[in-house]
């Protein structure tokens, strides 16, 4: 009977319990022990967790990434080709000999692939292929510098500063160090920042994770391994890292800068983006960027919140003017998606910005007449990295509305005339009582 008895309470409580913490209260929130991280919706820019995310850190090797979108970049619009070959100058050469900067091991007199040269950078980060790609592109690593920081700005990144191309601290390139920078100068970059960047490369050239994901590859006759030991497939007790979905992006590390980490991961379609930096050990960081993977897949959900041909509430239509009817249904031209924490599908609303409050005919099916924007009634405020809004869709005319005839347009333009005498007369009437 005491059993039964301590049942019902138990029932009891979490029934009450699921009526004072609604879910969205619920759901888990995720703990890492980085100085800093941020977790972001790859397909939205859609920040999904941060951690002193605008706090700027030295990035170590997160700082290729920048250089791997400018050759991406010089590759699209025509200024190099993978196969374009290039030596190896004094400078590159001078890192790559330099054991406190290990590598791939560049050799002079050699002509050397932007393929291999980019292989050896976002798989084995070796500086000094960085240093070589730079100065192919730039002409010196100096102006190339200047790019990457135009570049930042253009993609609307805060909270960075680049003076080298590799993420080395410039008092580490003895007598090499970029016109226009300093030997205490070290490159900065923000969470925030280095997920822009990353979500940038990742959707502006996808390519790039087709190279950042591949496990090892061979360089000049030697078997070179990827540092991102989340990618499935590393060899031995490397395998132990893999998360499933994992092809990117890039790891980094020097004494000042601690253990970084810009990881990236696809499941059924959703791609996330996580940085976590300034952590303790390699280990951590990889252990620290499985807690954002798993809180974003198992926290979160996309969700077709409203869908194309959605009529909002008391909008449903728009007047026409000099059409054959007098008004015309509208509706959103695509649906409206996001990625959902548990327990927060009713927290959004949809708003329409309109170009005109009415219409003249012709009208034609489809056409636009507006934007409808996803807003959000929740709690916290939320965030996004990228400049435009993700969730802003057109809005349509539902059919076609023709132009009237001019026998129509003639009667009605008679009729207007004429009320407009009648309203004068009567108000002239009002004015004598």
């Amino acid at each position: 009977m005491e059993r039964w008895k301590s049942a019902i309470i138990l029932a009891v409580l979490l029934i009450a319990s699921s009526l004072l913490f609604p879910v969205s209260s619920l759901a888990q929130e995720v703990e890492t022990e980085a100085k800093s991280a941020i977790l972001v919706d790859a397909n939205t820019g859609d920040v999904l967790f941060k951690k002193e995310a605008d706090l700027t850190l030295p990035p170590a090797s997160m700082t290729k990434m920048m250089t791997e979108y400018l050759v991406m970049e010089a590759i699209e619009e025509g200024e190099i080709s993978w196969d374009t070959t290039t030596q190896i100058s004094d400078y590159p050469y001078s890192i790559s000999a330099n054991p406190s900067f290990s590598g791939v091991g560049l050799t002079q007199n050699q002509d050397y692939t932007v393929r291999s040269l980019y292989e050896a950078m976002a798989i084995n980060s070796d500086n000094a292929t960085s240093i070589a790609l730079a100065e192919l592109i730039a002409g010196s690593e100096g102006e190339f510098v200047k790019m990457m920081n135009e570049k930042a700005a253009e993609l609307g990144m805060e909270d960075y500063k680049f003076v080298n191309s590799t993420g080395l601290s410039n008092s580490d390139l003895g007598g090499n160090v970029p016109e226009g920078t300093s030997a205490e100068d070290t490159n900065l970059m923000s969470a925030r920042a280095a997920a822009t960047l990353a979500y940038h490369l990742v959707n502006d050239y996808p390519e790039a994770l087709e190279i950042s994901g591949t496990p090892t590859t061979e360089f000049d006759g030697q078997t070179i391994q990827n540092w991102n030991w989340m990618i499935p497939g590393m060899p031995g007790y490397l395998s132990d890292f893999g998360y499933e979905g994992v092809d990117g992006l890039k790891t980094g590390y020097t004494e000042l800068a601690g253990n970084t980490f810009t990881g990236t991961v696809e499941r059924d379609g959703q791609r996330l983006i996580s940085v976590v930096m300034k952590t303790s050990s390699r280990e951590q960081r990889f252990e620290e960027t499985r807690k954002l993977f798993n809180y974003g897949f198992e926290q979160f959900e996309k969700q077709e919140l409203f869908g194309s041909g959605y009529q909002m509430e008391d909008k449903e239509t728009l007047p026409v003017t000099k059409g054959k009817e007098d008004q015309v249904a509208i509706e959103t031209g695509e649906a409206l998606s996001r990625m959902i924490k548990q327990g927060e599908e009713e927290a959004y609303s949809i708003e329409y910005k309109l170009k005109e409050e009415e219409l003249t005919a012709p009208v034609e099916a489809g056409q636009q007449v507006g934007e409808a924007t996803l807003v959000y009634e929740g709690e916290v405020p939320q965030e996004n990295i990228v400049k435009e809004n993700p969730h802003t869709v057109p809005v349509v005319a539902a059919s076609a509305v023709e132009k009237s005839n001019w026998f129509m347009l003639t009667l009605g333009n008679i009729g207007s005339f004429f009320g407009n005498i009648f309203t004068g007369a009567v108000d002239m009437v009002k004015g004598w009582f």
